[in-house]
């Protein structure tokens, strides 16, 4: 099997980072460093041969590395907005592509990537969108409970990611915190994961209510708290909440409940797993046995309270790039594709023209355009 090469497209915290995942992963190899910052790609391609791995080509624009490169796959880890037009420059010129989150922050451009990626796929290509959490095997496991109906009727969901980001985080970079290319604040950057897996683990989303704030944050256009209801196609409602302003930060939790059981995800490890057994008898408050039947479903380091795994936040993209290379190499399509990044990004869309109106919106007014010119705002600032 050839070595899939690719060029990483923005190379700052999130380009470097792919580009170790990369480096390390059997199956590829970094052949370009691209940023409009040319010392910022001279700089990684500098710590790849420092690694040991082969230098990349280094340059400034996709078009530059696309003629001086030998790339097979466009890797986008640039500022959120400028994620389509990037993509759309790969996939013209023939390259499979992976995007990182969110698919972008505009709507229409997002729309205009989903009809590319579908015209690419007639022509062979992969294009992914990245969502390595739903590799984890916890989120797995929650999922597939979820959709094979051991958890019966899904009657509710919760998605919290309550994490702490400092004023120096949004001061590090004039695009941190804007509409125009952060695209939004606690939900578009650190909860559109979890959102992510909300959708993918309860179906598809119709309406969204939702309130959003800043409040503990200065010279940010965007929120730093949110929380929204959505209900589901199915009838199940679910609740998401994302802040920056929870310190110390770093909690993420989902919870997927049914009529016959219930999971727990916490920080990416299985915390609480119970399917009803058919001969179990309910008490007038419930279930007679709530025992947690987690123990022993997933290896220790997936497990709440269990040593943690070694190299996480690695793992959960390699495990997304496996993934990718089968797609590229089988010719079939990715377990993510754009039409799923696109959803879910329809869905925080929808949480913010929600809190700007005051009033529940239909994801499916974001899908199909008739909100594109609705500014958003965020409800309450202090």
């Amino acid at each position: 099997m050839s070595t899939i090469k690719a060029a990483i497209v923005g190379c700052g915290v999130i380009g470097r980072h792919h580009a170790a995942v990369l480096t390390a992963h059997d199956g590829f190899v970094v052949t370009a460093a691209v940023d409009s910052v040319l010392p910022a790609a001279t700089a990684l391609a500098d710590e790849l041969s420092a690694a040991g791995a082969p230098s990349p080509f280094v340059a400034e624009s996709l078009g530059e590395a696309l003629a001086g490169a030998d790339v097979d796959l466009v890797v986008v880890c640039s500022p959120s907005g400028l994620h389509v037009s990037l993509a759309e420059t790969a996939i013209a010129a023939g390259r499979h592509v992976v995007i990182e989150k969110p698919l972008d922050v505009s709507i229409a451009r997002a729309r205009r990537i989903s009809e590319l990626a579908a015209e690419a796929a007639e022509r062979g290509l992969v294009v992914s969108v990245i969502s390595q959490h739903r590799f984890d095997p916890a989120n797995a496991l929650l999922a597939g409970a979820a959709h094979d109906g051991r958890f019966g009727r899904i009657t509710s969901g919760l998605a919290s990611v309550a994490w702490w980001r400092s004023q120096k985080y949004y001061d590090s970079g004039d695009w941190r915190g804007t509409w125009a290319l952060d695209g939004g604040g606690s939900v578009m950057n650190q909860g559109v994961h979890t959102v992510d897996l909300l959708v993918w683990m309860l179906g598809r989303p119709v309406e969204v209510s939702a309130q959003t704030a800043v409040l503990a944050h200065d010279r940010i256009e965007v929120e730093d708290l949110a929380v929204a209801t959505i209900r589901f196609e199915s009838g199940a409602l679910a609740v998401v909440h994302a802040t920056t302003a929870a310190y110390p930060g770093d909690l993420t939790r989902i919870q997927v409940h049914g009529d016959r059981g219930t999971g727990v995800v916490s920080d990416d490890r299985l915390e609480y797993f119970h399917v009803r057994a058919d001969d179990v008898e309910d008490t007038l408050q419930g279930s007679a046995s709530k025992e947690n039947q987690a123990a022993g479903m997933l290896p220790d380091d997936q497990m709440a309270g269990g040593p943690a795994e070694k190299d996480h936040f690695v793992r959960g993209h390699s495990r997304q790039y496996d993934d990718i290379l089968g797609a590229i190499t089988e010719g079939r399509q990715p377990a993510v594709r754009v039409d799923d990044a696109l959803l879910s990004l329809a869905t925080v869309k929808a949480v913010y023209v929600a809190a700007t109106l005051g009033r529940p919106v239909l994801v499916d007014e974001v899908l199909t355009g008739i909100l594109d010119d609705q500014d958003v705002t965020v409800g309450v600032r202090s």
